[in-house]
């Protein structure tokens, strides 16, 4: 369907910057949301405004006013409506969300009292003007909200699931804590990435991730063939009490890095690190068993804990023989997180210190929602 653009209203975009420079961005942003809007609902609808066609699928019903605080002002939307239908303009709400959280997490700070000036002008930098505590306790409700209702959604079945945790400051009880952010991913049955959820809690422990395991379980979670993580005690011990039957693998980056400290010298490290390169590359299980033993022996008599190392423990990272030889590039390591553990510094690096652990939940499952939410738009990251 060719989609009528209302080449004035694109005119006068151009005039408004033309004449007022970056005075005018803010009522041109205004013109632009507002008729990207109507396209949207055209598409929505199948049909152009007053056109009959047999594909429409709802009728269009006036428009609802809405304002909108942004980087460049307040902004006056004209938000389109439908008759009988739930439609809303993802050209407002997508890609906004984290920035919300963002905003709401240093605005806690300051309403609390536990800023500084500098955290101040970070706000008035982010949205350009001033943000209350009712702002901000309405616009927290409404964000736990949809966060809540992401973390909680219905799960299905999953081919392969990965876990992570990264660590983030809070305050709790007077204290500033490292609270650990518990993540789960998966790939579902089509070969795509997604996030499954997370859990902020007090530490790695044992308790803790059966928990976060239980209530993934809770939601439907089912089906999975394969777990990759690394070897946190806590982890592995709650992977047992949960998932009993489900095949582990171990990160072979994280294993290979614990290596190193079992090398006596220095000189020696990338010889090592190639041996037990080797070892994951191998053509077939039966062939990293025989170059493991070969290893063993290798450095029996000279680094003889390493060897009683690498007999424990690289086992623990070749169960992903036991899968299809083009998946195994993708589910050796759980480097799927790397990416997000980026996304996620970036944005929490701002904040330094969360005011509670709802506020770092908040921030985290925004970031968390987006990313999830792009994986399952893009190709897929397994043929299945």
């Amino acid at each position: 369907m060719a989609m009528r653009v209302e080449n004035t209203r694109f005119e006068d975009v151009i005039k408004l910057i033309s004449d007022r420079g970056l005075e005018g961005m803010g009522p041109a942003m205004q013109i632009l949301l507002n008729e990207a809007m109507v396209i949207e609902r055209s598409r929505y609808l199948q049909t152009e405004p007053y056109e009959r066609s047999e594909n429409r699928q709802d009728w269009a019903n006036g428009f609802k006013p809405k304002q909108i605080k942004t980087k460049v002002g307040e902004l006056a939307l004209q938000v389109p409506q439908v008759r009988s239908s739930n439609f809303y303009p993802s050209c407002i709400e997508k890609g906004i969300r984290s920035e919300r959280a963002l905003t709401l997490s240093l605005a806690e700070m300051y309403v609390q009292g536990v800023s500084t000036r500098k955290v101040n002008e970070i706000l008035q930098n982010l949205c350009g003007l001033e943000i209350t505590s009712t702002e901000v306790s309405r616009a927290s409700n409404l964000l736990d909200d949809e966060v809540g209702k992401w973390k909680n959604r219905p799960l299905g079945k999953f081919k392969y699931l990965f876990f992570d945790a990264r660590y983030e400051k809070v305050r709790e009880g007077g204290r500033v804590l490292d609270c650990a952010v518990l993540v789960a991913y998966g790939i579902n049955l089509q070969g795509k990435r997604e996030i499954l959820g997370l859990s902020v809690a007090l530490s790695e422990a044992e308790a803790h991730w059966r928990n976060f395991f239980e209530s993934l379980v809770a939601r439907g979670l089912h089906g999975i063939e394969l777990i990759v993580s690394d070897a946190h005690s806590g982890l592995k011990a709650a992977l047992r009490a949960v998932f009993p039957s489900v095949s582990w693998q171990r990160c072979q980056f994280h294993l290979q890095q614990n290596a190193q400290s079992y090398v006596t010298k220095f000189s020696r490290k990338k010889e090592v690190a190639e041996t037990i390169r080797a070892i994951f590359n191998a053509e077939n299980f039966v062939e990293a068993e025989r170059l493991l033993k070969l290893a063993a022996q290798k450095y029996e008599k000279d680094m003889p804990k390493l060897s009683a190392w690498m007999l424990e423990n690289i086992p623990e990272s070749l169960a992903v023989f036991n899968f299809e030889s083009s998946h195994r590039r993708r589910l050796r390591t759980s480097n799927i997180a790397e990416r997000v553990n980026r996304e996620i510094r970036c944005r929490t690096q701002v904040v330094k210190i969360f005011p509670n652990t709802s506020s770092c939940e908040r921030l985290i499952g925004a970031i968390l929602m987006e990313i999830s939410e792009d994986w399952l738009s893009e190709q897929k990251y397994l043929s299945i």
